[in-house]
């Protein structure tokens, strides 16, 4: 079950990457977005951002250390 969703979060995270013209022509200019990651085209980086993030999650997911990444970070934040 960990493949099938980390696959669906890779898929899901690399269209987010190579089409983010199309996600910014779906959502239109994201105000925060343009004003701190660049002036014409701060959406169109956030997008690959995120989908380099979920892309990430996803290979993360698909190996199982999903659960040893969130205590890692999140346990010892709120003492777990």
């Amino acid at each position: 079950m960990n493949i099938i969703l980390g696959l669906i979060l890779v898929v899901v995270g690399a269209l987010l990457t190579i089409k983010s013209e199309t996600f910014y022509r779906i959502t239109g200019p994201i105000g925060w977005a343009e004003r701190y990651l660049g002036t014409e085209g701060g959406t169109r980086l956030f997008f690959k951002i995120l989908g380099v993030l979920v892309i990430l999650l996803g290979f993360t997911v698909m190996v199982g250390l999903w659960n040893t990444l969130l205590s890692a970070t999140l346990g010892k934040m709120f003492g777990l």
